[in-house]
């Protein structure tokens, strides 16, 4: 729900043919319905923009997996099954032979038998990004190497930065977070005020969900098919702000403070083994791999048996020790529901799980921030998270195009006063509000400019803009005003 030009009048119900009366009892009466549409409003006008580049950016990014199935064929799959699939050693030699610069950071085992080994490689030049050579699990041959973002490929990683900062960096940020900040205020906005219009008489319920299709062209059906369908969307949208909140830049760390205040962290692993800083696994036999920890790369299989058999199933990441005397760590990442997230540390010498930590376990709040990232990236639900995001996207750019039509439909059209635009909201709408309603708001909208500072900055930027272009106003008014003429003498 974006934009909604309409008088405090309509807002509120008013209108007799005379217009006078019930515009004179409306006004004496308190209610907040003036304030949220001058919010809503200004906040759709101004915000929508943001919010269009978020939506068709993310539905560019939300079926990214596809694409990357098609762009990446011969990095990701097989050509054909050969019999039974060669150790991982082999394969993360192989890997090693085509890649030998670099630390070993994760093996990725196929999941289908179609897909191909993923031999992940960190080097300190790359940053957070990694080199990935896949491997042929049948052959031992390395099919392809690519530069990879936490897992996602080169086309995935660009899409997801254009989505997140449009490529520009942490100043680029601002963007998303801005728009995840307020979608949730002109959402909820929206909601009220026409939950207020539509919510009295028989079929009201319909009413609020469904369009008024006999309505004639205008104001009235455009209003309809923008706040109906803002409706049927709002659930999603505020879903949408709320996870992408989570991982902003200001917003997500007051978010990071909420969980350690709550000790709702995700659990850390202990990976520590018993008897000091030898290394893991030695008695298996060849030399130790290089990187932080000393390990043996013919581990990699029994340490993948162990964690089969404990149950960690589907989508594993196979990481070597990270420093002497520590254990590997198999992690789930698994995030199609039911997902997947235990992890285990495992010593390969004895064959034992000597930590485990299952997401059955972790702090609710950590529980529905790991699943909420995952939906609103699209991977919770397979396609039928993917089709409902899509259609989330789509839906909000039609709810705005319908506000800012609206906007242009409420324009004055008198040859004496034309103008491009409809007249927004009263200034002033703050006075109709009940005293003590109007200081709990303060304090509440104080709480949430902290909690969301981009949020909290725009808000008072734009009460501050307000308050000068009111005062200009008035002193222009002052100015033009004509003086009464001085008396004659008789």
């Amino acid at each position: 729900m974006s934009t909604t030009a309409s008088t405090t009048a309509e807002v509120d119900g008013a209108g007799s043919p005379g217009g006078a009366p019930a515009r004179t009892k409306r006004a004496g009466r308190r209610s907040i319905a003036s304030l949220v549409l001058r919010l809503h409003f200004y906040a759709g006008v101004l915000v929508a923009p943001f919010l269009v580049v978020a939506a068709v950016s993310g539905l560019l990014f939300v079926f990214s997996p596809q694409l990357d199935q098609l762009v990446y064929a011969d990095e990701l799959r097989v050509d054909r099954v050969a019999g039974q699939a060669r150790p991982l050693a082999e394969q993360v030699t192989a890997a090693r032979a085509a890649h030998p610069s670099g630390d070993l950071a994760t093996v990725i085992p196929p999941v289908e038998a179609t897909d191909t080994t993923r031999v992940v490689f960190s080097l300190p030049e790359l940053g957070e990004k990694q080199h990935t050579v896949y491997v042929d699990p049948y052959t031992n041959e390395v099919t392809g190497t690519l530069l990879t973002w936490y897992g996602e490929t080169p086309l995935m990683t660009w899409l997801d930065d254009l989505h997140r900062n449009l490529h520009l960096g942490d100043a680029g940020r601002h963007y998303s977070e801005l728009a995840a900040s307020w979608l949730w205020v002109v959402v909820l906005g929206g909601l009220v005020l026409w939950v207020r219009r539509q919510w009295t008489g028989k079929g009201r319920l319909r009413r609020l969900v469904w369009p008024d299709l006999a309505a004639g062209k205008g104001v009235r059906r455009t209003r309809g098919w923008h706040a109906a369908l803002g409706v049927w969307l709002a659930v999603g949208l505020l879903a949408l702000s709320a996870t992408g909140l989570t991982w902003s830049r200001y917003a997500g760390a007051k978010f990071d403070l909420l969980q350690e205040g709550f000790d709702a962290h995700s659990p850390q692993l202990d990976t520590a083994l018993s008897g000091g800083g030898a290394p893991a696994g030695g008695h298996h036999g060849g030399a130790p791999a290089g990187g932080a920890g000393e390990y043996v790369v013919s581990d990699v299989d029994a340490v993948v048996v162990v964690a089969r058999r404990a149950g960690l199933t589907g989508f594993v990441e196979v990481t070597p020790p990270a420093e002497p005397g520590t254990a590997w760590v198999v992690a789930q990442d698994d995030g199609t529901w039911p997902v997947g997230f235990d992890r285990a540390a495992i010593d390969p010498a004895s064959g034992t799980i000597v930590a485990r930590s299952d997401f059955a376990d972790w702090p609710v709040l950590a529980q529905l921030s790991k699943v909420g990232v995952r939906f609103h990236m699209g991977y919770l639900f397979g396609i039928v998270n993917q089709i409902l995001l899509a259609a989330l996207a789509i839906g909000l750019l039609c709810v705005i195009v319908w506000g800012y039509r609206m906007w242009w439909q409420r324009r004055p059209t008198r040859v004496d006063r034309a103008a491009p635009l409809g007249t927004p909201p009263a200034r002033g709408a703050w006075r109709h509000v009940h005293p003590a309603v109007l200081v709990v708001g303060v304090v509440v909208v104080a709480f949430v400019g902290w909690a969301m500072p981009l949020l909290g900055v725009t808000l008072a930027a734009f009460l501050v803009l307000d308050l000068i272009v009111g005062l200009t106003r008035r002193r222009r008014a002052r100015t033009a005003a004509p003086t009464s003429p001085a008396p004659t003498a008789p």
